[in-house]
């Protein structure tokens, strides 16, 4: 099975993958201006997950690199190709780019095997490679059925067999797990990760979801605005966020006020090290896991109060209102110890964190050396 596998994989990616680079890309619609000297890289053979929310030029990207919309400024190269930059316009299907568009987009006209094979070469659409793709993502022996008596999971996946099937050097989709429920939405999220993992394909994924993109991505770039605010490992993003936004928008933080001297800075929840020497009044990221909450004692910690408590099953966080200070987050272990109400105390007990000055929305000073991978 694992042969078969393997050789249904090779017919479909044979041509290998290509890089993608993107510079100083623009796109505007009338009046509002989407897409503003955008900046990403893309290894050859790796995924990046493109995340924001809504309207922050996500889709319009993915469609310049796909070539389903014109630049208006700014290039793009796939592979070493210029496919898209001053006077230059490589149509969609000469850029060996295959595309998973949102709702599918399936032909309900037509079967499994004619939407897979719709993009091949005519004397291949009932051929082989057919065949192969529809294997490689475990619908063997479906390609006579129509679309619409899938399931939405068997739905997702012709649409990324039809997108391989020509041998892509690149992969993009937008937001494909959003048209599925929760459960589905994980399994099929696997299947697609083991797949993209064994292909080794380039891909883009759109996603607004951060658990989605740190899952599939070798990276993620974040957009805010319009703009790619920060690109790099889902640990260095969710470590070392670039500006303020960044920290409130990937995974939960607590922004808490302080004042640094050098290499520490001191807090409500008591001292805190800094990735990073800075001075003055500052905004520390504390996450919510780099909190531990106790039974008040003399022994350490701030006084607070429990004002909420939510329980995920893996987990439990509680809303936590310190004597002398904010509202915090914290996230503990999965066993309830705490109740509303509760009288606590907090500390802090991570490793360094990253400080904005106060009122800015950069760090307050460049990370210390170490990396995160």
């Amino acid at each position: 099975m694992d042969a078969e596998r393997s050789a249904n994989q090779t017919a479909v990616t044979a041509a290998g993958p290509d890089g993608i680079v993107v510079q100083a890309a623009r796109k505007r619609f009338g009046d509002h201006e989407v897409l503003r000297e955008v900046d990403l890289r893309v290894e050859p053979g790796s995924v990046v997950a493109l995340l924001g929310p809504s309207g922050c030029g996500k889709t319009t990207l993915l469609r310049c690199i796909a070539g389903l919309e014109r630049l208006d400024g700014g290039e793009v190269r796939i592979g070493q190709r210029v496919v898209a930059g001053p006077g230059r316009h490589v149509p969609p299907e000469r850029r060996r780019v295959g595309m998973v568009f949102q709702d599918w987009a399936l032909f309900p006209h037509m079967s499994v095997a004619q939407n897979v094979g719709y993009g091949l070469p005519r004397r291949e659409r009932r051929g082989p490679r057919v065949e192969a793709a529809l294997a490689m993502v475990g619908l063997a022996g479906l390609g006579d059925r129509s679309p619409a008596t899938l399931s939405g999971g068997q739905q997702q996946r012709v649409a990324l067999a039809r997108a391989l099937a020509p041998q892509p050097g690149v992969l993009l989709l937008d937001e494909p797990f959003s048209n599925l429920d929760t459960a589905l939405r994980v399994q099929v999220r696997t299947e697609v990760h083991r797949l993209l993992a064994d292909l080794g394909v380039t891909t883009v994924f759109v996603t607004h979801d951060q658990e989605e993109a740190f899952v599939l991505g070798h990276e993620v770039a974040v957009m805010h605005e319009g703009r790619i605010v920060q690109q790099g490992s889902p640990a260095a993003v969710y470590a070392r966020p670039a500006t303020r936004w960044v920290a409130t928008f990937v995974g939960d933080a607590n922004l808490v006020a302080g004042r640094a001297d050098g290499d520490t800075a001191t807090t409500p929840v008591g001292p805190v090290p800094l990735d990073g020497r800075a001075e003055g009044s500052v905004e520390v990221v504390v996450r919510p896991e780099h909190l531990v909450l106790d039974d008040p004692s003399p022994a350490g910690g701030e006084p607070a109060t429990v004002e909420l408590r939510e329980y995920y099953g893996h987990d439990t966080v509680y809303l936590v209102r310190l004597d002398a200070g904010p509202s915090l987050r914290v996230r503990a272990g999965s066993v309830p110890r705490f109740d509303r109400g509760d009288r606590v105390a907090v500390r802090h007990q991570g490793p360094p964190a990253v400080a904005f000055p106060a009122g800015d929305a950069a760090p307050a000073a460049a990370p210390a050396a170490a990396s995160v991978s």
